[in-house]
């Protein structure tokens, strides 16, 4: 079968051509060492963690109360059909990158370029957002020992507080420093080798799994069914409970689930990408869905949902049932499982600099491979040391909405990518297929999957947009402020330095 190859210009579109990205999943130096179980391993590691351990209780407490559960199912069916959208793009082009190369392929370098930043929010702020919760989980487990750390170090500059008026932020002289430090320990151990840091996932998956059940296990003896009661409780204004907060609710925890993403960024050091991603894409879906589902019903049974509005609500749970022993196993869990979190999105993060980088869109240093480990070591220590600084001044609300924006529309860029290579590349191979079918409109095929996942994905965006704007318009402009200030650098590196580099336009020239 000939293969068909898009071309570099059309309609003034720089694009990617199927050849050419084939020729990328076969000349890196990247090592492939990963099969299907460690890629499920992957993909389990970093959706279990800041989701169940760390935004399940600031979403009850903030927006949806006990049905926090409904607003799990209503993210899950988002990033279940972009999943499914995912799995079909990763058996079809097996690249580094992810959504970032999907949408070179299909919808030009300036949407692939805006893809790639959005997916810094992705995975780089995600890091950091678990790197505070492990901070909260690592800090209370100290107390249990008669160890307490002084709140200056495990406090970000930025704090947020809810109040009868909504979020208030306020500033001091304080700095995350454990965070920034969890972050730092995961960046050093990428550079000694995928292999090495997949080796101690997979033990730390199984670690952080183990407990989860046990606090299901346990927990559900301590349930109080009065807590769920009303269990959408009665809207306050705004977002804030009734059925905007589920919404809302749904819209935060949203990233929780994109570790199936980190995944795809695996392509290019799996043994058999076309058929352990689809594999290691929804296999990890589907484990995290139901064990999502099982910790947010006991934790919002066992303590009030008001109280959960902290960085480790499941150590409010715990020592709410009054057994210290099973209080330090949680959090020592919590504290370990965590770990895992920041390796896995890290290395999500670092993985897709490296596709940026080699396509001229950013400098050679974050594309450059370490002879001795076969990673981007130089790009890991950069992005590394830029994400410990979030982690050390930013709280969890801002962190989380800046990571859920960035999720859904990248989560949108893979949707569409999969309708535009269906009609534009009908021939090209494709293991796994999405299911559900579609319809032709004048000809233009037009999935039911990528549809609804698109759908859903705006679903995710509208409240969160509005929640931030109506914040901005009542004074605190913070997340406005950081969200246009982001959007301005990477507009600004993308005119000043990738498109002026980038590689494919100086082929077209």
């Amino acid at each position: 079968m000939n293969d068909v190859v898009i071309p570099r210009r059309s309609g003034g579109v720089t694009r990617k051509s199927f050849d050419e990205l084939r020729h990328d999943s076969q000349s890196h130096s990247l090592n492939r060492t990963l099969g299907t179980a460690q890629l499920v391993f992957f993909g389990v590691g970093c959706i279990i963690g800041s989701g169940i351990f760390v935004l399940t209780g600031n979403a009850a407490a903030s927006f949806a109360g006990p049905a926090v559960l409904i607003s799990f199912v209503l993210a899950g069916l988002a990033c279940g059909f972009a999943a499914l959208c995912y799995a079909e793009l990763a058996s079809t082009v097996p690249v580094p990158g992810s959504a970032y190369s999907y949408a070179y392929a299909a919808l030009g370098e300036e949407a692939a370029w805006t893809t790639g930043w959005l997916m810094v929010l992705e995975y780089g702020i995600a890091t950091a957002l678990v790197a505070v919760g492990f901070s909260g989980y690592f800090t209370s487990l100290l107390h249990d020992f008669g160890i307490a750390l002084p709140a200056s170090l495990t406090t970000p500059f930025v704090t947020s507080t809810s109040t009868a008026a909504g979020v208030v932020f306020s500033t001091g002289p304080r700095v995350n420093t454990v965070a920034a430090a969890g972050v730092l320990l995961a960046a050093a151990l990428l550079t000694r080798g995928v292999a090495l840091s997949a080796a101690i996932n997979s033990v730390i998956v199984v670690v952080k799994v183990g407990v989860l059940l046990l606090f299901v296990g346990i927990g559900v003896w301590w349930v109080e069914p009065a807590n769920w009661t009303p269990f959408v409780p009665p809207n306050e204004g705004g977002f804030t409970y009734g059925w905007p907060g589920v919404v809302r609710a749904a819209s935060m925890i949203f990233f929780a689930y994109v570790g199936f993403e980190t995944v795809s960024t695996a392509a290019a050091e799996a043994r058999d990408p076309q058929r352990s991603l689809p594999i290691g894409i929804l296999g990890a879906m589907l484990i995290c869905t139901v064990l999502y589902m099982a910790v947010a019903a006991v934790l919002t049974g066992i303590v009030p949902f008001r109280q959960l509005g902290v960085p480790d609500p499941i150590a409010v749970a715990v020592n709410a049932m009054k057994l210290p022993w099973f209080a330090i196993v949680v959090k020592l869990g919590a504290v370990i499982g965590l770990c895992s979190v920041m390796l896995t999105s890290l290395y999500g993060q670092t993985r897709v600099f490296y596709a940026i980088s080699h396509d001229g869109l950013l400098p050679a240093t974050f594309g450059r491979v370490d002879p001795r480990s076969r990673t981007p070591r130089s790009g890991t220590i950069i992005v590394g040391i830029a994400v410990a600084l979030a982690a050390a001044l930013l709280p969890i609300t801002v962190l989380s909405d800046l990571v859920s924006l960035g999720t859904a529309f990248s989560f949108i860029m893979v949707c569409t990518s999969v309708i535009w290579l269906r009609n534009t590349q009908p021939q090209l191979p494709r293991p796994f297929r999405v299911p559900l079918g579609g319809i032709r409109i004048r000809g233009t095929w037009i999935g039911t999957t990528p549809l609804l996942g698109i759908l859903f994905c705006v679903l995710m965006i509208v409240p969160l947009v509005l929640d931030v704007s109506s914040k901005a318009l009542h004074g605190n402009t913070l997340p406005a402020c950081l969200l246009a200030g982001y959007a301005a650098i990477g507009a600004a590196i993308y005119l000043g330095y990738g498109r002026r580099h980038s590689f494919i336009r100086r082929k077209g020239s």
